[in-house]
């Protein structure tokens, strides 16, 4: 390995990282987003980078467009073929309601109803056929949604995940007459039960596979014709990359890469730190993205609601989101409470501080006036932020409403942010049965080490470990990871007198098929793994655990062992009466690629008295101190900073409250202590 490169797509910057592990180099870029053509953006940050195309070993894309397809129903036209009677699961779903009180909200899916078409065919729960399939009325279907401008194509039918003959029978009908290659059968994406998740799974597929795939064929197309000649990679969900020439029949992994790549470099930068155990917390200019690494492994899950009744199954980095970023918009509402996001106001017109025309009061406005950023730094600009006018905003939208003046107008605003931001990390660790006190705080994203010392401070987490680069720990992620993929597939089977040779047959066939996916991708990977766990629950409940074993022969005794033990740690109960079932087999197919040793960061020589350049008056606790002000990339080695300091970088700024303790680690890491 030698030169690789993350590239990670997000809404307002495209951020570039290159390694260069022979010369033991790197080199950053950050351009803005072209959101018209993001295949803009990602060459024009390559060619900032300053290395030829033809000299990339690795390159390793994170997209959100997906995820913004989906979230602003953007997607392509696409159509459904299912079972007769059942057209409506997609927007019937679980019943359940927007909010908890009233009776407001709605519901847009992703597929039209007059797009969605039924013909006739029945499997049963067993997978027994009960109707045959009528192939005219397939034909007739095709025939219509191609009439229709339809552009993407999927057919779900009931029950296909433990029989998908009548699915694959259908598809290679439809295929032979689609105009295009966006034709999928629901049981190719996943093999699992629950019609609705399953059906809406193949939704987003359908919804997003024409617009990720025309964008990544594009980029690889013109990286070719610049140099390029190796693979383009694509981050997946689950923290692994798969070859562009594979995104048009899984491109809904693609969904949340981004941050997915972000919680995967936590996770092995928090290993080379000594540190196995980190809560990660991404903030951007928008949300707030929360996710657990356990024993230096992110914690996956297959539960995800993307939006309000578009739940997506497919294996997939735990995140938790909030509404709250740098540049959410503060208000006091009806009942005189004030209340900060989720409505943010984005690059443009941004926040007041940024003078790009923005009026109203944001996270960040609430920052520059406590003194915590620097106006020029974060704008770009040479001309400070117009404090007076941000000063106005703050007593008219907020302080005179409760009031406060300005100043303290500006800490309720934070003091605000920061509750809401801590209660993101107790839903995805308190409720899941873990102590925030047993974990240190990993903050990433421009806005993320801004408030991470009054979020830990909050919670009773005892340390914060600041990366290198907070603001391109995505693209990090994305050079970092291997190649992957998932399957699962449904058994739902009473684990007392299971057939221990079926399921083995079904782990083996799993791992064949990741390795023929591994084969396809002619992708250079040192060695392959197989793994497998298994997902289990007592007869009559809902949520499952997951377990793991070794070897690919199923060991029924350990699994269930394993099984009691977890059920008993998460929930303090033993059933001994109950029936434990085994409901999904999963195996994950890893093409490991050689290790970059992160200590390619290790910081400069000097003193800590050449990286600080200056003091400011900031306000912590409602006093203004004379607070040190660092730049990042001059700290040395070694060096110790105790608060109230503010270290500053092009990508994110650190605030250090009085009262820590701060050191800088071989692999420039700032490690922050509470204690």
């Amino acid at each position: 390995m030698a030169v690789s490169v993350g590239v990670d797509v997000g809404g307002t910057f495209t951020d570039f990282l290159m390694l260069d592990t022979k010369a033991g180099t790197f080199t950053t870029a950050k351009v803005p987003t072209t959101v018209d053509d993001r295949a803009k953006g990602f060459l024009q940050g390559i060619e900032e980078l300053g290395v030829p195309l033809e000299a990339i070993d690795w390159l390793v894309h994170g997209t959100t467009a997906g995820t913004n397809a989906v979230l602003e129903r953007k997607g392509a036209r696409a159509g459904l073929i299912t079972t007769r009677g059942f057209r409506d699961v997609l927007e019937l779903g679980r019943r359940t309601r927007p909010h908890a009180y009233g009776l407001s909200g709605n519901f847009q899916p992703l597929i039209e109803r007059r797009f969605r078409l039924e013909v006739t065919e029945r499997m049963d729960a067993q997978g027994r056929v009960v109707t045959p399939l009528a192939e005219d009325d397939v034909r007739a279907a095709v025939r219509d949604l191609i009439d229709a401008g339809v552009e993407s194509l999927v057919v779900h039918f009931l029950h296909a995940y433990v029989n998908p003959e009548h699915e694959a029978l259908a598809v290679r009908i439809a295929r032979e007459m689609w105009p295009n290659e966006h034709v999928i059968a629901g049981h190719e994406i996943i093999r699992e039960m629950r019609e609705f998740e399953r059906g809406t799974t193949a939704a987003i597929h359908a919804s997003i596979s024409p617009i990720v795939s025309q964008y990544i064929t594009r980029v690889a197309s013109q990286l070719k014709e610049g140099g390029f000649r190796n693979e383009l990679l694509v981050m997946q969900a689950n923290g692994g990359m798969m070859s562009s020439s594979l995104v048009t029949g899984h491109a809904v992994h693609t969904v949340m890469s981004g941050p997915a790549a972000g919680v995967l470099a936590s996770a092995e930068i928090a290993k080379a730190a000594g540190i196995p155990d980190i809560i990660t917390g991404d903030m951007g200019g928008t949300s707030f993205d929360v996710a657990l690494v356990v024993g230096g492994r992110p914690v996956i899950t297959a539960e995800k609601d993307l939006a309000y009744g578009v739940p997506i199954r497919i294996p997939m980095i735990d995140m938790h989101t909030v509404g709250a970023g740098g540049g959410s918009l503060a208000r006091i509402d009806r009942a005189g409470m004030l209340r900060v996001g989720p409505e943010s106001a984005g690059s443009f017109p941004g926040p007041i501080g940024y003078d790009r025309g923005g009026d109203r009061v944001t996270i960040t406005d609430a920052n520059f006036l406590l003194g915590r950023l620097n106006p020029g730094s974060v704008t770009g600009s040479d001309r400070p932020a117009p404090m007076a006018r941000i000063a106005a905003a703050l007593q008219e939208q907020i302080g005179r409403p409760l009031g406060l003046d300005a100043t303290a107008a500006a800490a309720a605003v934070i003091e605000v942010a920061i509750s809401e931001l801590a209660g993101a990390i107790r839903l995805i660790s308190i409720e899941k049965g873990h102590d925030p006190r047993d974990f240190a705080l990993m903050p990433f994203g421009g806005a993320g080490p801004l408030h991470a010392v009054a979020i830990a401070r909050e919670l009773g987490i005892p340390r914060v470990l600041v990366p290198r680069f907070p603001g391109l720990t995505s693209a990090l992620g994305c050079a970092l990871a291997d190649v992957r993929h998932d399957f699962v597939q449904t058994v739902n089977m009473p684990m007392r007198g299971i057939d221990a040779d079926a399921i083995t047959a079904i782990m083996r066939q799993q791992a064949s098929d990741g390795r023929a996916l591994l084969a396809r991708e002619n992708v250079d990977v040192g060695k392959v793994e197989a793994m497998h766990e298994f997902d289990l629950l007592f007869r009559g409940q809902s949520h499952v655990l997951r377990i793991g074993q070794d070897g690919d022969v199923f060991d029924a005794v350990t699994v269930l062992e394993r099984f009691v033990q977890a059920y008993k740690q998460r929930f303090e109960l033993e059933l001994p009466e109950m029936v434990p079932m085994l409901i999904n087999v999963r195996s994950t197919v890893v093409g490991r690629r050689d290790r970059i040793d992160l200590s390619i960061f290790r910081p400069r020589e000097g003193s800590l008295a050449d990286a600080q350049v200056g003091t400011r008056e900031a306000c912590f606790d409602g006093r203004w101190m004379a607070t040190r002000i660092y730049r990042r990339e001059l700290l040395p080695l070694g060096a110790s900073i105790e608060g109230p300091a503010i270290v500053e970088q092009a990508d994110a700024t650190l605030v250090l409250d009085p009262g820590t303790t701060s050191r800088v680690d071989e692999y420039g890491n700032i490690i922050v202590d509470l204690q």
